[in-house]
């Protein structure tokens, strides 16, 4: 699983970098064949609360799935995106199987 990690308005820290790897390693316990993670880290506007966007897209054969989220800290956006994308991963496999 190939994994790219973006800020954009900011420079992330090594802290909140390696917080969203190790949630991000999490989603291959949902899926064994993700192919490419791509997580992008955004402040919306500087000045205001709800300012921390984070967009994930997970590419798996055949689809890409998404899921995007807006909080306070970019730690609790991670958390809601990858709890969301798990949830559409278990999905997406269960409608594989059902094939």
């Amino acid at each position: 699983m190939e994994m790219k990690i973006q800020s954009i308005h900011f420079d992330a820290t090594e802290k909140l970098e390696a917080f969203a790897e190790k949630k991000l390693e999490k989603l291959q316990k949902s899926y064994d064949d993700i192919k490419l993670v791509e997580l992008v880290m955004k402040v919306v506007k500087p000045a205001t609360a709800l300012n921390k966007e984070v967009r994930l897209t997970v590419n798996v054969p055949g689809t890409k799935l998404f899921v995007e989220k807006t909080c306070d800290t970019f730690e609790e956006s991670i958390d809601l995106c990858v709890d969301a994308m798990r949830t559409q991963l278990t999905k997406f496999k269960e409608k594989q199987q059902n094939r």
